[in-house]
């Protein structure tokens, strides 16, 4: 006779099987993976079962995985490479889109990652359930199940441009009308694709390719300086 499951995840991976394709516990969070199309079932049954409980969806976003883990920058040391470091960088929308980065060990590009609240067995827990077609993103919606998710469908829709199957009312909440686009993808470029401004000879606000060249700014290095030391010992004698 086997133990009973006693942790969350034991409990979670023994009653739903094969539904769960991971799961893992990091830095205090507990972390699933749903088969897609088991998604509306498992979630389901995590907010009804007295075992689970879990009556309250807390957020849902959208994640974009593409280059995920890859870094362009040394940030760790000063390097005599100066501002090249990051101009020359081959980072998000600075790539050959076939020869794209992809990470590794993540399935796909797309993925929705749903934090819940179950108030009554005091637990937390992140859902997450990947797109299997990354050029049209599409997973089932969850409204039916938490009403709080609509609006967050649709931010994540508005800027990643994931589709929720079955939500009620799925529109862009964030972006402007007529927006091209979705800006939250890695490969979205960071000035946009327009840019507006007032034409007083035609009396209104008019669209426009963006104007300014494309740029990237050298992130702040965390090192040692002699500075901030002497500051720090000064600052101690006062007190002393």
């Amino acid at each position: 006779m086997t133990d009973a499951p006693t942790s969350l995840l034991e409990q979670i991976q023994a009653r739903f099987g094969d539904a769960i394709l991971s799961a893992r516990e990091a830095l205090g969070q507990y972390t699933i993976e749903i088969a897609l199309d088991r998604v509306l079932e498992v979630c389901k049954a995590l907010r009804d079962e007295k075992a689970f409980k879990f009556q309250q969806l807390i957020d849902l976003c959208g994640v974009d995985y593409l280059s995920y883990g890859q870094d362009e920058w040394e940030t760790e040391s000063v390097t005599d490479q100066g501002f090249s470091r990051g101009v020359l960088g081959e980072g998000p929308g600075r790539f050959a889109w076939d020869n794209r980065p992809r990470p590794e060990g993540i399935p796909n590009r797309f993925a929705a990652v749903v934090q819940l609240l179950s108030i009554e067995n005091n637990m937390r827990l992140r859902v997450r359930y990947f797109a299997p077609d990354d050029g049209l993103p599409v997973v089932p919606s969850v409204t039916e199940l938490w009403g709080s998710a609509n609006w967050f469908e649709r931010e994540a829709f508005d800027l990643f441009g994931i589709v929720f199957e079955g939500h009620p009312d799925l529109r862009r909440i964030l972006t402007d009308y007529g927006f091209i686009g979705h800006p939250f993808r890695k490969d979205f470029p960071l000035i946009g694709n327009v840019e507006v401004r007032y034409d007083p000879d035609k009396g209104r606000v008019v669209y426009e390719p963006v104007s300014i060249e494309p740029r990237v700014g050298v992130p702040r290095v965390v090192r040692e300086d002699s500075r901030y030391l002497q500051a720090q010992n000064e600052a101690a004698q006062k007190a002393n």
